[in-house]
């Protein structure tokens, strides 16, 4: 595992934010795995696999509408943004759904933020004309980034995942692009 950053924000750090690759498959699994264990923001109940990820980055690339970036901070990866197909009907073409996530000990530095201006910065000029996302809810730090970014609020899955033994909802919101 990596190492946790001494307590900064984004302005003291070297942040490179670059196309996720291969490479980057052990540390991405780290860190969406922290998510899976410990919190119901992904619905996910088993770890991922640094060779299931290799396989999840293939539905990436560097351009066209699905995208993944990472953010690497003084050497450590410190996050992950993606925009994959919204549904698999030709029709939802134009739309994607969109996530962020961060490595405990970097979140609420901008880490997130500087992922999601990067990637719809990538997405400007592509075929797309919607983003979506889905929070588990309550996760008021991803509320807040989203609405950032002008997504808005388009309604609620009540009760529509269970983990931890309780229900969760999830807070659709989306974004003209």
């Amino acid at each position: 595992m990596e190492r946790d950053p001494p307590d900064a924000n984004i302005t003291s750090m070297s942040v490179v934010v670059r196309p996720g690759s291969v490479a980057d498959s052990v540390a991405l699994a780290d860190i969406y795995n922290h998510y899976v264990v410990h919190t119901a923001i992904t619905f996910d109940t088993v770890p991922v696999t640094p060779g299931g990820r290799a396989e999840w980055l293939t539905h990436y690339a560097e351009e066209g509408p699905n995208r993944l970036l990472v953010a690497v901070v003084d050497g450590v990866m410190a996050g992950y943004a993606t925009s994959s197909p919204f549904r698999s009907r030709p029709a939802y073409a134009t739309s994607i759904e969109t996530s962020v996530y961060c490595r405990p000990g970097f979140t609420g530095r901008g880490i997130g933020a500087r992922l999601y201006a990067t990637l719809f910065e990538a997405l400007r000029g592509e075929d797309v004309h919607r983003a979506y996302a889905g929070i588990t809810i309550p996760n008021a730090a991803s509320e807040v980034l989203h609405r950032r970014f002008d997504f808005s609020d388009i309604g609620v899955y009540h009760e529509v995942g269970r983990k931890f033994g309780r229900y969760w909802d999830v807070l659709w919101l989306e974004k003209r692009l």
